[in-house]
């Protein structure tokens, strides 16, 4: 039986398109993508997913206004619905922009899985790279790691480094990141979709 992916998604889509793609290249064997939801109605990543086949939601957080404040109860309440007749496995955050609350984590404990730009624990939060960067660090990287309700705080299940070149700014950091962190993503999607693993508290304890 196929493992089934639900992609959250709110921009441009690249580590979605190339997890798709290595699904069909059967680089990710077993894994099925049932369906993309997205909180942004004009992320790129929705017409991606059309071009492939694949189902689309779109749930403006915008329309889940009170004035000026964000009604995430009433957001959260619809994304669960949603998600929910999706069945998934496995629950994929790719460039997701919303921080998922207590009662969605509920619904799908240890199933939920995010990739970061950076080696967790350091530089948690937006602009990764720019910390890094700010910090001086040699070498940065990219973390695959599970959902909690800590922001980027779950137990990591794969990381990987890229070195930090004296031409680096921003943009190019990020740009050469970008390939570490779909190859790392792949790799990590393959090893989950295998089910031949333990979360020990924050330990992953892969099974031969």
């Amino acid at each position: 039986m196929a493992v089934r992916l639900v992609i959250l998604a709110s921009g441009r889509g690249s580590n979605f398109s190339a997890i798709a793609e290595a699904i069909r290249q059967k680089k990710i064997p077993g894994a099925e993508i049932v369906g993309l939801v997205s909180n942004n109605p004009e992320a790129p990543a929705l017409l991606l997913a059309r071009e492939k086949g694949i189902p689309t939601t779109i749930i403006d957080a915008k329309s889940f206004g009170r004035g000026k404040l964000f009604d995430r109860a009433s957001y959260e309440s619809a994304l669960i619905e949603v998600v929910h007749r999706l069945s998934p496995d496995l629950i994929c955050l790719a460039g997701y922009m919303l921080l998922l609350g207590e009662s969605f984590l509920k619904h799908w404990p240890n199933q939920i899985v995010n990739i970061h730009p950076s080696l967790l624990p350091s530089f948690r939060g937006l602009r990764a790279q720019k910390q890094a960067l700010d910090y001086g660090v040699q070498w940065t990287g990219c973390t695959v790691h599970w959902v909690n309700e800590e922001l980027d705080g779950g137990p990591i299940i794969a990381q990987e480094i890229l070195e930090v070149l004296p031409q680096d700014d921003e943009d190019s950091l990020s740009t050469r990141l970008l390939e570490v962190e779909h190859r790392t993503y792949i790799k990590a999607l393959g090893m989950l979709c295998s089910q031949a693993y333990q979360i020990d508290g924050r330990r992953m304890r892969w099974n031969p």
